[in-house]
């Protein structure tokens, strides 16, 4: 049985993407001693250009927005651990986490407060042929970073239900009149309000599944159901997100039917000392409010880090 570090740390960093990151960097010019524990598997790095993040009018790549974040946390001597944690408890004087390390190793870490950085896995459209269709950049998942740039285009979303209608209805009214809604075989089953607006948006509904697609210089340039060829210039993905909250949820952290937690206005979850930043909070997924909540959620871990998390009042 591994036995915990020494020192309790005044916070645990879970997540290494621009949320966790971010904290990261807040905490440590507070002067508090903090690590980052990163899976290695941050959402951003899917982005492969970002138009809407202040400061880079020509767009930045997440890959390179993560290359920028970790040299800045480096710069204040935060350590940025390659591992996982397995398992997390909340006691009378903190938290414990169970790390299992790249290296096979596992420990036990002391931390007087946790935060959440662990973000969420867009689900990946089943397409013919082409598994991580997002993963590698022909399908994208964020109209609300790119969908300027994609103006006046030919564009498909990917998805169904509710989600899947609404992101259609969004581009539509947003950035372009020529816009489908393939459902990969799912049926809709649209009432009075929703057929109303798709007429109004012109929004065309294919419902049969997509049975082959033509990939041409690194985009998927047509898709066939039916007998028919549909070409796009864009194609997102609304097929929804699993969130990453199970750490959170196995403590009874509040939440969603999703799963996205529900977090105080200093971004603290329902489990006192436990905060929540970034794509896993229920809300807007955008990297500047995941930078926000995090912001957030370190001021707040400063001001309060002396104190026993139970004996904190509600409106601490």
């Amino acid at each position: 049985m591994p036995q915990p570090d020494a020192a309790p740390l005044d916070c645990l960093i879970i997540g290494g993407g621009p949320a966790g990151l971010t904290a990261a960097v807040y905490l440590a010019r507070f002067r508090r001693r903090v690590l980052v524990v990163d899976s290695g598997a941050p959402r951003a790095a899917w982005i492969p250009t970002s138009h809407n993040i202040p400061f880079f009018a020509e767009g930045i790549g997440g890959p390179e927005i993560l290359r920028r974040d970790r040299e800045t946390v480096e710069r204040y001597g935060v350590r940025i651990e390659a591992g996982t944690v397995a398992r997390l408890e909340r006691g009378k004087e903190g938290f414990t986490a169970a790390v299992h390390d790249a290296a096979g190793g596992n420990r036990l870490i002391h931390a007087r407060r946790v935060l959440l950085a662990t973000g969420a896995v867009d689900v990946e459209p089943d397409l013919p042929d082409l598994p991580d269709a997002v993963r590698r950049g022909l399908v994208r998942y964020c109209p609300i970073c790119d969908g300027y740039e994609s103006r006046e285009q030919r564009i498909a979303v990917i998805g169904h239900g509710e989600r899947g209608l609404g992101e259609a209805i969004f581009i539509a009214r947003t950035y372009s009149d020529d816009v489908t809604l393939l459902t990969l075989g799912c049926p809709m089953a649209l009432d009075e309000a929703q057929r109303a607006s798709v007429a109004e948006h012109r929004v065309k509904v294919v419902e049969q599944p997509v049975e082959g697609l033509d990939v041409r210089e690194g985009r998927i340039a047509a898709l066939r159901e039916g007998g028919r060829e549909h070409r796009f210039d864009v194609l997102y993905s609304a097929l929804g997100l699993h969130y990453r909250s199970e750490l959170a949820v196995a403590l009874g952290a509040d939440h969603d039917g999703r799963g996205a937690l529900r977090v105080d206005s200093h971004n603290q979850t329902t489990v006192r000392g436990l905060y929540a930043a970034g794509d896993i909070v229920r809300g807007l997924d955008q990297i500047v409010v995941a930078m926000a909540h995090a912001a957030t959620a370190a001021t707040h871990i400063h001001n309060r880090c002396e104190l026993p998390t139970e004996d904190e009042a509600d409106n601490g």
